[in-house]
């Protein structure tokens, strides 16, 4: 099996971030595999980097690509899936990302119609497809993984709030910046995860649509306790009171989440442990590789 990948994503966010994941597991899984990337994006230096096989996403290298034998396509962002569904000569499987459905329109509908399965980043996304229009048969739910799980570190009794920095007005940076100032709590705004969530008392994660959120896994994994918005993927993650703290999308009740965590060091403490282990049980790469190897089967079994 040899597996011709697609992302034609502008900028390194959590889906440029799970491709590249992919194509580590699949690699050490010995299936052999192209990615197609956006001429000169992050990712396609990233990947080059990491010593993949990459080419710019054009529609001659997706012919071209997808006529070798034993290939099959995996679009990852809705251009990739445009690209392939009127160029590729290999199956087609498609992820799904975002919280919201497709159009219903004529094109979804026959742009679907081209792909043999459909990978749903949560039962949430999944929900969506089907009211796309996407038979439920053509679905499977395939999970973020997050990258090599450090051990469990000690928490630092004190330290800022970290929150994703973005301009997306989807990731409610303005209800975070009001809900610290309630809280009287500093925020810090990351454009670097992994150096600033060590150093946190919490991740807040608060958004107003989300597939899933592979930031709030990141912050799991590194025994960071969570907040974040009772919204889209969100709660198949993040378990109130038991792996992090559910929100509305409210300032006030934001805040009360962030005193919680600061007052109530006991529950802060089982939160990370619970959340730390379902990260290593349940969104591994190697969880990850799992289900899509399934996927990849069966889109090719049809």
């Amino acid at each position: 099996m040899r597996i011709l990948h697609i992302d034609t994503g502008k900028e390194m966010r959590g889906g440029q971030h799970q491709v590249l994941l992919l194509l580590e597991a699949l690699r050490d899984a010995q299936v052999q595999g192209t990615l197609l990337a956006r001429n000169r994006s992050p990712l396609f230096y990233a990947a080059l980097n990491r010593g993949f096989a990459v080419l710019p996403a054009t529609f001659n290298a997706m012919w071209t690509e997808s006529r070798r034998a034993g290939t099959l396509v995996h679009a990852h962002d809705a251009r990739g899936h445009t690209l392939a569904a009127f160029m590729s000569r290999a199956p087609l499987v498609v992820s799904r990302r975002v919280a919201f459905p497709g159009s219903g329109s004529p094109a979804s509908h026959w742009k679907y119609g081209r792909a043999k399965r459909c990978l749903a980043v949560s039962n949430h996304v999944a929900r969506q497809l089907i009211l796309s229009g996407v038979p439920q048969d053509k679905i499977d739910v395939v999970y973020d993984a997050v990258g090599q799980i450090p051990p469990l570190a000690t928490r630092p009794s004190e330290g800022p709030l970290v929150a994703l920095a973005t301009a997306d007005p989807q990731k409610g940076r303005d209800l975070v910046e009001r809900a610290a100032h309630v809280a009287r709590t500093p925020v810090v705004f990351s454009e670097d995860l992994l150096a600033d969530l060590p150093k946190a008392s919490a991740f807040v994660y608060i958004s107003r649509s989300e597939g899933l959120g592979s930031a709030a896994l990141l912050a799991m994994s590194l025994g960071v306790p969570v907040i974040a918005s009772e919204v889209g993927g969100l709660p198949e993650i993040v378990i109130h009171q038991e792996t992090g703290l559910l929100t509305s999308n409210d300032e006030n009740a934001i805040a009360h989440a962030i005193r919680r965590i600061a007052a109530e060091p006991e529950l802060a403490e089982s939160m990370r442990r619970a959340a730390y282990a379902r990260v290593a049980a349940e969104f591994s790469q190697s969880r990850l590789v799992e289900r899509t190897l399934a996927c990849y089967r069966r889109a090719l079994e049809s």
